[in-house]
């Protein structure tokens, strides 16, 4: 995993292990279980996971919690999600300009859509939000707006649509909030190429997502750094 190479190598000698929440191995069980026989006594859990919702807030610690009880002996502490992570900050800039690249309109003339998975929970949906605020701060573009793929307003469809219909947009940047490729960021190239093909008067360009970049891995690092540690540092690791 390319991710925990970066990382491994932000905060060697702490042993890093990857693990996976849903369907696939390693399972967090797995990753506890192989941190464990490193004989440490504490395990910083960093979830990567862009907003605090229910894996977060609930799956997660759930998760961990069975795994401590096997043993208790070591301690845990989880760190914030990554968030408004400066440098997650800068990462998105950087996707939303490489798809600038691509275009010969002019910013004046060019908006950008932050589109973000969507989530019931309200602290989730207000943080993508002001992320979507900080882009459009840090970036002169003709406009920045927000939607969501689902569970939250405005959707997706709608918003393009919007788009769409404005006669103040040449171009309009499409940027997935996500942090791997996978079925919601081909769902969400689906609906671009779809508003497309039915609004060919304006570019449409479906950025990238971040990907297992570097700048991911230290503001994960950064967040780690952030939690509560114990006093033996060289005592503890990371899942």
């Amino acid at each position: 995993m390319q991710l925990r190479s970066e990382l491994a190598k932000i905060l060697s000698p702490t042993p890093v292990q990857a693990s996976l929440l849903e369907f696939q191995e390693p399972t967090i069980e797995q990753g506890w279980k192989a941190l464990a026989e490193h004989q440490l006594s504490h395990i910083h859990v960093a979830p990567l996971l862009l907003f605090a919702a229910g894996h977060a807030k609930q799956d997660i610690p759930e998760a961990i919690q069975n795994c401590q009880r096997s043993t208790p002996q070591i301690s845990y502490d989880q760190c914030r999600p990554l968030s408004r992570h400066h440098q997650i900050v800068k990462l998105l800039i950087q996707r939303i300009e490489e798809a600038f690249g691509q275009l010969t309109i002019p910013r004046h003339r060019t908006a950008v859509l932050m589109v973000g998975r969507g989530s019931h929970d309200p602290c989730a949906s207000t943080d993508m939000w002001i992320l979507s605020e900080l882009v459009k701060r840090r970036t002169d573009f003709a406009s920045v707006s927000t939607a969501f793929y689902a569970m939250a307003q405005p959707r997706l469809p709608d918003v393009l649509e919007r788009l769409a219909c404005s006669e103040q947009f040449d171009a309009v940047i499409v940027q997935p909030h996500l942090l791997f490729e996978g079925r919601l960021y081909q769902a969400i190239g689906k609906t671009v190429k779809e508003i497309a093909e039915r609004h060919s008067r304006q570019r449409w360009i479906l950025s990238n997502y971040l990907g297992p970049d570097r700048l991911v891995a230290r503001a994960l690092a950064t967040r780690i750094q952030q939690a509560t540690v114990t006093p033996s540092e060289q005592d503890t690791s990371s899942l």
